[in-house]
């Protein structure tokens, strides 16, 4: 048993909530969620590569040239390429 609720009890739920909102409606709201989760996870990963980029571009690549935040060499009075 899982935190003192059986599977009939379970079932007893599920089948009170199919009856109150309808089988359409339920995948509604499934495929609301859904989206809702994969929007965030999208999001999630845009921000990461985003502070990935802003990350890369504080460093100086291996040959010493400072890098601008599309990763290219930034041409300045004090580095010249």
């Amino acid at each position: 048993m899982l935190s003192g609720i059986s599977l009939w009890q379970l079932l007893i739920v599920l089948a009170i909530v199919v009856v109150l909102f309808g089988t359409k409606k339920l995948r509604n709201i499934g495929g609301d969620l859904g989206g809702a989760v994969k929007g965030f996870k999208q999001a999630v990963k845009e921000g990461e590569e985003d502070g990935s980029k802003q990350i890369k571009a504080r460093h100086d690549d291996d040959k010493g040239t400072t890098l601008d935040e599309h990763g290219e060499p930034v041409k300045d009075k004090d580095h010249q390429s």
